[in-house]
């Protein structure tokens, strides 16, 4: 491309939104529900082997399941009918003796819906993360965190800075989340649906508690749709 016909700044910027940001131009619910799309989600679930959410539902009864009743959850999806079960919460110790944290135990078929969503969010939203941010991203692990940090060993590095946000997860706002999940997507009926996800709720053992709040940790949407630009 010769300097005459390099686009200016207002034309580079649409591109590079055209690049990052399909859903502006697409119908992001359909390909949340294309075929290829869910059985990539249902296999993820399946290869995580979860425990069953608040309906006692293992990922080994879900394909008996899905035969009788998955056309009337697609559909319910399609017509903004579906209302997503609230999420079974349990507490498990954190790290080095520093207290307990909840855990959000979502339904498998919860599980396979937010897992199809976060693999379609994923393209929109990851060219935006810092190449040093591994985690929850897809092809990152701490692998790679490690392997990073190596380098900067032998780089002679020496200074590291550990820096944590108590209760991240427990104060999330709802309104913030979804106003910087809106400036990407645009399709209202994905953005209503991870709404409803936000307030599905939580048993917290006989109790169920709304969430106006923060989102339990453990659902595949928690992390990466939070922090659609996180660092």
């Amino acid at each position: 491309m010769t300097d005459s016909t390099k686009p200016g700044p207002n034309q580079a910027t649409v591109l590079r939104r055209m690049v990052i940001d399909p859903a502006l131009s697409e119908n992001l619910m359909e390909r949340v529900l294309a075929p290829e799309n869910l059985r990539k989600a249902w296999y993820q679930v399946k290869a995580n082997h979860g425990a069953p959410g608040i309906d006692g539902m293992t990922s080994e009864d879900f394909p008996t399941f899905a035969r009788e009743h998955w056309a009337s959850i697609r559909e319910a999806l399609r017509d903004e009918t579906y209302q997503p079960s609230p999420v079974r919460c349990t507490e498990i110790p954190k790290r080095h003796g520093q207290g307990r944290r909840l855990l959000g135990i979502p339904t498998v078929v919860d599980r396979i819906i937010q897992q199809a969503i976060a693999q379609v969010r994923g393209p929109i939203f990851d060219p935006e993360f810092s190449a040093s941010s591994f985690g929850f991203r897809s092809g990152r692990s701490a692998h790679h965190a490690i392997k990073q940090i190596q380098r900067y060993s032998k780089a002679r590095y020496r200074v590291a800075v550990d820096l944590d946000l108590a209760k991240f997860f427990d104060r999330v706002s709802h309104d913030a989340r979804m106003a910087r999940m809106a400036r990407k997507v645009r399709d209202k009926a994905v953005l209503r649906l991870i709404g409803k996800y936000l307030r599905a709720g939580v048993l917290v053992g006989e109790s169920l508690q709304p969430t106006e709040t923060g989102v339990p940790q453990g659902s595949p949407l928690s992390p990466p749709t939070i922090l659609p630009n996180g660092r």
